[in-house]
């Protein structure tokens, strides 16, 4: 499984927007006034190492306050520097190993103007949220490519997850979990007949076979995928629905939040994706790893025939195959958020790579931080995923 932060602190909180804000406003100081010192590219620092280059970051790390004004001198990198260093990496979303090597360098070497656009951006998107939080509630940073569960303003568990890919992003959602599907079946959006079952049925016509995919016609009839034209569109005038399974594109569990865009949250069967530090794989749903212990959170106050589903009581439900919708005596709410730059109510400011390049419009200059754009998330397209 990939690193992931372990901070208690939850991404989007009521006060997130205005802590955005704040931390907004500080960084446009320190860009008007020149901002941080710079790495040489393929710089590769490590406790112990000597040098000139350690005075340099110690600069850099004491302009955002991750090392102490007190430390700014010593060529040596030593166990407070370390501590800095992973406390950088931890705003980040990066591996805390303490040393600069290639993602952290990149980090460090972002300008301060940067840093600023991001903060402006992700307080822009924001605005116009109406997220209701509740005791209880769930919080997908796309950006990070992780899923929290939020209870009495702490983490109880932050999950790593795979999101969209740059060409098919997964959108900003605002909507509740209301159900916790087991042995789903799959319907294949018509968005995906035709961009990867159509190409792959041209190069192996056994594929929906192997994929345990029917073809249903407008009465629910089975139609035999020879009797399709493939070198045509065609496909895409019928349904195509995956039986449950181990290889279901869902993989066992899927989690049910009724919205615009049809996306979701499920499990997967190809859990290797979990092991990876860049997680922007999907068509636009979000994959949850350990996600029977998502659910089992999810359905906490719900009772299954035997009393409070468990995470024992779930797999034992899952074993039997039958397809079974689980219905939340409480609904919770959830919010997918792009925020490529944030900050908590410590002061804390965070920063995840724009991977889908929102932070700069492509016609237009980014506003300063007290303008706001009520629509900028319109910028990521609806689908039908």
């Amino acid at each position: 499984m990939a690193a992931i932060s372990q901070d208690a602190r939850p991404t989007l909180d009521p006060g997130t927007f205005i802590n955005t804000m704040r931390a907004a406003w500080t960084y446009k100081r320190i860009a008007e006034a020149g901002g941080w010192p710079s790495l040489p590219d393929r710089t590769i620092m490590k406790p112990g190492d000597k040098g000139p280059l350690v005075p340099v970051l110690r600069q850099r790390l004491i302009a955002e306050g991750d090392l102490s004004r007190d430390h700014a001198s010593g060529t040596t990198f030593d166990t407070t520097l370390t501590s800095a260093v992973k406390q950088f990496q931890a705003r980040h979303g990066l591996p805390e190993s303490g040393a600069v090597r290639a993602r952290t360098l990149e980090a460090l070497n972002v300008s301060a103007e940067t840093r600023h656009r991001q903060l402006t951006a992700s307080a822009q998107r924001l605005a116009s949220s109406t997220f209701s939080f509740g005791g209880r509630y769930v919080v997908v940073n796309i950006p990070s490519a992780a899923v929290e569960t939020v209870e009495e303003g702490q983490v109880v568990r932050r999950y790593v997850a795979v999101v969209g890919k740059a060409d098919r992003p997964s959108p900003t959602v605002e909507t509740r979990v209301t159900a916790v599907n087991l042995n789903p079946t799959w319907t294949v959006p018509v968005s995906l007949i035709k961009k990867d079952i159509i190409p792959h049925v041209r190069k192996d016509p056994d594929y929906l076979q192997k994929m345990k995919i029917r073809i249903l016609d407008a009465k629910g009839q089975e139609v035999d995928p020879k009797a399709i034209d493939w070198s045509t569109q065609n496909a895409v005038n019928y349904t195509l629905r995956q039986d449950p399974g181990a290889i279901n594109s869902l993989g066992q569990i899927r989690i049910d939040m009724p919205n615009k865009h049809a996306v979701y949250m499920h499990d997967t069967p190809k859990k290797q994706l979990f092991t990876q530090d860049i997680r922007f794989h999907s068509s636009g749903c979000v994959r949850v790893a350990d996600v029977g212990d998502f659910a089992e959170w999810l359905l906490r106050g719900t009772n299954g025939p035997s009393g409070a589903w468990t995470k024992a009581s779930l797999d034992t439900a899952i074993v039997s195959t039958a397809r079974q919708d689980i219905r939340l005596d409480k609904p919770v709410p959830v919010a997918w958020v792009y925020l490529t730059g944030y900050a908590t109510a410590d002061g804390a400011v965070h920063f995840r790579n724009d991977v889908y390049g929102l932070d700069t419009p492509r016609s237009e200059p980014v506003p300063e931080a007290v303008a706001i754009d009520v629509p900028a998330t319109s910028s990521i397209k609806p689908k039908r995923l």
